[in-house]
């Protein structure tokens, strides 16, 4: 069963290399940063998560789209990728909880796309010659290099005011996945939105904390005038070096109040103390990267989307590196020696998975409890 009256179409890179497909998802064309996960499932929690926005994201699976598409799998409330590419977008679903096709989804929600893509080649050429701005489209090869050419690159963006919340809100559903104290929860977690995803506030919900989610340009005074018991510094997209207002508000709340990063959020902590950031080749993305805990030894199967990196040896003498990737030694996590605020660079609310960090979510909640004791 295939697709009807597919339209030939190109994803073309700035470096001039183009690589012919079908036409799927949303009529149109698209520019972004081309980039590849490795993930064999979660492709809705991919387009819906707000870090890769700006970015067309190069499934590596062969099959994409078997198991259709459900709302409750959604990160955030829309898809924020910029372009989808795909071997083979399945034509149906089959799934008891899907309630449309991944096509009729990304139609519905204006993603452009193409499918019947060489992956394999494309992410190899990827590895080899880094991450680039790219084109989707159905015009002629040179005309979609040439528009790839002149995109600008995702180093020095801000994108944290596209996907932020515009105003507060209280967030108070959980996964379900870990016990739930009885009663009211006894800890207050403010989270900053520079692209959080669901499952994370689903994550401190599920760990006893009421969630107070704010803009990514409140300021520190106004996030500690809540009262918090303890602040989270979120995800997001784009390069954390460019997010001052954000790096600003994080050097200003550590020691005010127990702190956790995630993703940009492990950035910007790292930023705010002194240290240094690089934008990496290819990045890492996937649900099926090691990460070795140095405390305990233990290695990790985690899920990773970012494409910039922490310079450890910048922060020398402020912070310990607390997890490093197995694959090529990059800082995976920080805890600074005198305020006690940590951050990981990976996902440990890992939605579709793997679980295998979820004791950090446990380890924050630990430390409220001894700051309010």
């Amino acid at each position: 069963m295939t697709r009807r009256n597919a339209r030939k179409a190109w994803i073309a890179l700035a470096d001039g290399t183009v690589f012919e497909g079908c036409a799927a998802g949303a009529d149109g064309e698209t520019t972004g940063e081309v980039v590849f996960t490795t993930g064999m499932t979660g492709y809705q929690e991919v387009l819906t998560d707000p870090s890769y926005c700006g970015q067309i994201v190069v499934m590596t699976a062969p099959e994409i789209g078997n198991t259709g598409a459900t709302t409750e799998d959604d990160e955030a409330g829309k898809p924020w990728v910029a372009g989808f590419v795909m071997h083979e977008l399945s034509p149906m679903a089959s799934n008891w909880r899907s309630q449309e096709t991944l096509d009729a989804y990304l139609r519905r929600h204006g993603v452009v796309a193409i499918d019947r893509v060489d992956t394999r080649a494309l992410t190899r050429h990827i590895r080899d010659h880094g991450a680039q701005a790219a084109v989707i489209g159905t015009s002629s090869p040179e005309a979609l290099v040439a528009k790839a050419k002149a995109a600008p690159s995702m180093a020095g963006q801000d994108l944290t005011g596209a996907v932020t919340t515009r105003e507060p809100y209280v967030w108070a559903e959980g996964a379900g996945v870990w016990h739930v104290p009885e009663g009211e929860p006894t800890r207050h977690v403010v989270a900053v939105d520079f692209g959080v995803k669901k499952n994370i506030l689903r994550c401190l919900v599920d760990h006893g904390c009421r969630v107070t989610v704010v803009p990514a340009t409140t300021s520190a005074k106004d996030i500690l005038a809540h009262d918090p018991d303890g602040v989270f510094i979120s995800n997001g997209p784009g390069d954390p070096a460019a997010v001052a207002h954000g790096i600003e508000t994080v050097r200003e709340l550590v020691g005010q109040k127990p702190l956790f990063g995630i993703c940009l959020g492990h950035q910007m902590l790292a930023l705010a103390l002194g240290g240094k950031t690089y934008k990496m080749k290819f990045g890492h993305r996937g649900l099926n990267h090691p990460v070795k805990d140095l405390a305990t030894g233990r290695v990790e199967i985690t899920t990773q989307n970012h494409g910039f990196a922490v310079d450890a040896e910048s922060l020398a003498g402020k912070c310990d590196v607390t997890h490093v990737h197995l694959n090529d030694g990059t800082c995976m996590g920080l805890e600074h020696r005198d305020s006690g605020a940590f951050s990981v660079q990976y996902h440990p609310e890992a939605s579709a998975g793997p679980h295998d960090a979820r004791y950090l979510f446990k380890r924050f909640v630990s430390r409220m409890d001894s700051a309010k004791r």
